[in-house]
């Protein structure tokens, strides 16, 4: 058995050759395999049948390596700007809709206010997905190294709702603007769903973390 982990360790190190994580991947896998290896003690199956299992699971040495040499193509900067970016265009978006609407007579825009503000339900359900969705890429992505990194994204990311809930609230931004959304449940409701979102982005972020090994 242990013959049967220093051997898949060998050689997932000559795979890693010079990676710059190398001894870390090789300490978590260690861990991995030996709870494996413990999980089979006792049983009657052979070493070549638990050596397949350990191939199932985890892949073979070399399709480890090749993973964790492809996410040193992805840097952490990228991640965080990537869903900076989409969060500020979900933002820039709903502005431009709301100023156009308020202050411009077009029957277009005007139709798709209504039936935006007809569906609130599903809108917030989807930006809740975008924040399990940014927890689970850098959680996947980035394994334990990703944990500062969801932080740091999570606060820039959720910054312009912040200031737009503030403005909103301290009525420097019109409040019939949000009509007929503003309601005193709706108010609630995103005041509860803000204060959830970065225990979502987190389970996000332990789901990836997960899927990663």
């Amino acid at each position: 058995m242990i013959q049967l982990k220093t051997e898949f360790l060998d050689e997932l190190g000559r795979h890693l050759g010079k990676h710059t994580d190398k001894e870390q991947i090789l300490a978590e896998y260690d861990i991995h395999i030996t709870e494996m290896l413990e999980e089979f003690n006792g049983n009657e199956r052979g070493e070549s049948d638990i050596k397949s299992e350990i191939y199932s699971r985890l892949g073979t040495p070399g399709e480890i390596a090749e993973s964790w040499k492809e996410e040193l193509s992805t840097t952490p900067v990228k991640t965080q700007w990537v869903f900076i970016l989409a969060n500020l265009i979900f933002f820039v978006g709903g502005t431009i809709l709301t100023l156009v609407h308020n202050l411009f007579d077009f029957p277009l825009i005007d139709m798709a206010w209504k039936n935006l503000t007809s569906i609130s339900a599903v809108i917030i359900l989807l930006y809740l997905f975008f924040w399990a969705l940014l927890g689970y890429e850098i959680g996947k992505g980035f394994g334990h190294k990703g944990r500062r990194l969801m932080k740091k994204t999570f606060i820039l990311s959720i910054l312009p709702n912040i200031i737009l809930m503030n403005l909103t609230l301290f009525k420097l931004i019109p409040h019939d603007w949000f009509q007929p959304l503003l309601s005193p449940a709706f108010i609630f409701i995103c005041i509860l769903f803000t204060a959830l979102l970065y225990p979502i982005c987190w389970v996000g972020y332990r789901w990836g973390k997960k899927a990663s090994i």
